[in-house]
């Protein structure tokens, strides 16, 4: 039975993926929620008729105190039928109508709901660029894509669980009344019309209070996740006490926006009480004078009074109900401006995949300033033959690593475009394009996962020997087989930690060329590969550096001008502009930036005088 119910929604069901997602928030919410539309309107009727049902039983009740003024016998002659059907409503009809209510709020619908928004808000943050990541917090991005469904989930079960239930009541409450006596109906109308005052007042203040308080948790996850990340610069720059100020800060922020939330609640509680007061003392007195004059019977004073009663017990609920939907709903608003943002680096809608040939690239005017009108790369022309090996070399923000960044699709140029093969890269799939690219980053991090995973990340269908083979070429096989982690697994199986931090920086490098080495892709890009190993690491798998550059289009940045010496062609860049070009031995005889660069080396790194930076 629950398993019928849980599979009424296949959460993963293919869905048109939107760019530009939907920016208010109920249009948001009607979009994510789409496939839970039918879902929606059983659990309304549902809730209506559970509401109609605890109506049903107060009337019942009234009936009863009236029947039980006549003779027993007299009672069960003439109701006895109607007395078995009433306790078997309320043994088969109610349970069963309770049932499929909480069957479908419970198990078809709750589950379902978080982990659909749950997957389409990751799916959409996944196809965000390397750009918009680097603009965020990933601790603060990943906290909303969390709780942004879980509020949603909460928000919308008491839309079904209390809202329906309660209006539904509500007017059935009127109606009650209104057949017993009309002018019962004026005291609820009047406490209904203050009940809406104060819900208002209210819930105009919980909704900022809330949304303040919702900010407040996220910018406290942020600094806690920012410290927890680079605990290694806290500890090495003895900054202990300074981090714990800085975590202070927030949490007292946190606590006082969330005591600012609970001082509405005690008001709205305190009201609540005065206001339910009114309602009891109102409509049962009403009752009662009409019971005195004749016009009312003690079924009816029965009933008035239970009914007054139960909706003193639920008007707390509801408000609670309402304030904490709209809470949720101001999470929700909060993840929103992550999880909604437009994907603006996206396919084009004819877009195909790269169909790469022999590895020619071709940059063509190439501009790029990251919206800064200055920095980047200032209209680049340049041909890189296929099978051709380019070094890069220039001072910190002379363009390198955005030369690559473009190459690789990360950004979109501002101006020009890239060639590959003669196939402009904004034409064909991201996929594609970095499908046919190895590369090798001066800081690659590892993913918190096996070693094995890692290195098959390269090529997840390699098989095992060649992935050790792989490692082997690294300079890795060695000591990975003597890695260990806290769990008791060991070698290859063995977790690296977040971003590999169980590893050195050259273990760390040297499984990501492992990784490169499998992948084997036509086009090698290795931005300071070789940066974090120590010299005789770094000569031992010099060899195998040069055994991946064979028949791959290779471009190599690099501050140790040693380890780009020997390729075909090195470019100086400075400013965003090709300065320099040609083999080490032209540019050393031009003596210009390049020959400087040289002869000012220690220990085969390049270093720089006073007016220029450290190389990138």
């Amino acid at each position: 039975m629950f398993r019928f119910f849980e599979n009424l929604i296949d959460p993963y069901a293919p869905y048109e993926e939107k760019d530009v997602p939907p920016k208010r928030l109920w249009p948001f919410l009607w979009d994510y929620t789409r496939p839970f539309r039918p879902i929606f309107a059983v659990a309304a009727v549902l809730s209506v008729l559970v509401a109609g049902v605890e109506l049903v039983l107060i009337w019942a009740m009234g009936w009863v105190v009236d029947i039980l003024g006549q003779d027993p016998a007299q009672v069960w002659q003439e109701h006895g039928t109607g007395l078995i059907l009433l306790g078997l409503f309320i043994l088969l009809i109610r349970p069963l109508l309770q049932a499929l209510d909480v069957l479908i709020l419970n198990n078809a619908m709750m589950p379902q709901l978080g982990t659909v928004v749950r997957w389409r808000a990751h799916r959409h943050v996944m196809r965000q660029s390397v750009g918009w990541f680097e603009n965020d917090f990933a601790g603060r991005i990943a906290n909303r894509v969390i709780q942004t469904p879980s509020a949603a989930n909460e928000a919308v079960f008491q839309i079904f669980d209390a809202l329906t239930y309660a209006l539904a009541y509500v007017v059935g409450s009127l109606a009650l009344l209104g057949a017993a006596d009309p002018w019962l109906m004026l005291p609820l109308a009047i406490w209904l019309g203050l009940y809406a005052l104060l819900m208002n007042w209210t819930v105009r203040r919980i909704k900022v209070a809330s949304r303040n308080a919702s900010n407040a948790r996220s910018q406290l996850t942020g600094r806690i996740v920012d410290s927890y990340t680079n605990i290694h610069s806290i500890k090495m720059f003895a900054h202990h006490d300074k981090e714990l100020e800085y975590g202070r800060e927030a949490i007292e922020h946190t606590r006082d926006t969330f005591q600012k939330e609970m001082r509405l609640y005690t008001i709205m509680d305190v009201a609540l009480v005065v206001l339910n007061g009114v309602l009891i003392v109102s409509v049962t007195g009403l009752t009662l004078w009409f019971w005195g004059l004749g016009i009312a019977t003690v079924g009816t004073v029965a009933a008035a009074t239970a009914l007054t009663l139960r909706i003193n017990a639920m008007t707390g609920w509801i408000m609670w109900a309402l304030t904490n939907f709209f809470q949720q709903l101001g999470i929700v608003q909060e993840g929103m401006e992550t999880i909604a943002q437009p994907v603006t680096l996206t396919d084009s809608p004819d877009a195909a995949p790269l169909k790469l040939i022999s590895g020619a690239i071709a940059l063509e005017g190439l501009t790029h300033h990251y919206g800064r009108g200055q920095g980047g790369l200032d209209r680049i022309d340049l041909t890189i033959a296929p099978g051709e090996k380019v070094g890069l070399v220039g001072r910190s923000g002379a363009g390198k690593s955005t030369l690559v960044k473009l190459l690789m699709r990360f950004y979109d140029a501002e101006g020009g475009r890239i060639l590959v093969d003669g196939q402009d890269i904004s034409g064909v799939t991201q996929e594609s394009l970095r499908a046919r690219i190895g590369m090798v980053q001066q800081d690659s991090a590892l993913l918190h996962r096996s070693v094995r995973e890692n290195i098959l990340y390269g090529r997840p269908e390699a098989s095992e020997a060649e992935m050790i083979a792989a490692a082997e070429q690294a300079q890795a096989h060695d000591f990975i087989r003597d890695l260990a982690d806290a769990e008791g697994r060991r070698g290859y199986d063995a977790h690296v930690g977040e971003r590999g931090v169980k590893l050195s920086g050259g273990q760390r490098q040297r499984i990501a060329l492992a990784r490169v080495i499998l992948k084997d892709a036509p086009i090698l890009v290795l931005d300071e590969a070789t940066s974090a190993l120590d010299s005789e690491v770094e000569a031992a798998i010099q060899d195998t550096l040069y055994g991946m550059m064979q028949g791959k289009t290779v471009i190599a940045i690099a501050h140790r001008l040693s380890t780009i010496a020997h390729l075909d062609r090195i470019l100086v860049m400075d400013d965003g502009r090709i300065v320099e070009e040609g083999s080490h031995a032209e540019l050393l005889a031009r003596e210009g930036l390049y020959a400087g660069f040289w002869s000012r080396q220690s220990g085969g790194f390049l270093t720089f005088d006073d007016e220029s930076e450290a190389a990138e």
